[in-house]
């Protein structure tokens, strides 16, 4: 399994960014993805979800309504547009494989996640 994040850079509050996830090594289509972020001195936390054919989204409070994950199953690609950036938001963001199956909740933690990719760095500052 290899996740590849890229996408990451530094941007000024109320700024966007597209982070882009590419993932070889196991069947994607069939694992429903994440994203999980990291800020320093922090503990992991969820950002996002969605299924394997990427019709249904999750989202944790702090970031739905500025963030929209997305997939592409033909490419084997996983994406999170971020809007709106806060300084909040600064943290190392991880694409995550699921090792769940089925939502009876509409929100995730980090221990659902069983490969995560070494990570791409956000920073917001004016």
């Amino acid at each position: 399994v290899q996740l590849v994040e890229s996408g990451g850079g530094m941007v000024q509050p109320g700024g966007s960014l597209r982070l882009s996830c590419a993932a070889s090594g196991f069947m994607f289509s069939t694992y429903d993805m994440g994203w999980v972020r990291q800020a320093p001195g922090k503990g992991p936390e969820w950002v996002s979800g969605i299924n394997t054919g990427g019709g249904s989204t999750y989202y944790s409070d702090f970031v739905k309504g500025r963030f929209t994950i997305s997939r592409d199953n033909a490419k084997n690609m996983l994406y999170l547009q971020m809007d709106s950036l806060k300084p909040e938001d600064t943290a190392l963001y991880h694409c995550a494989r699921r090792d769940r199956t089925g939502w009876g909740r509409p929100q995730s933690t980090p221990s659902e996640y069983d490969y995560w990719g070494q990570g791409t760095q956000v920073t917001v500052s004016s």
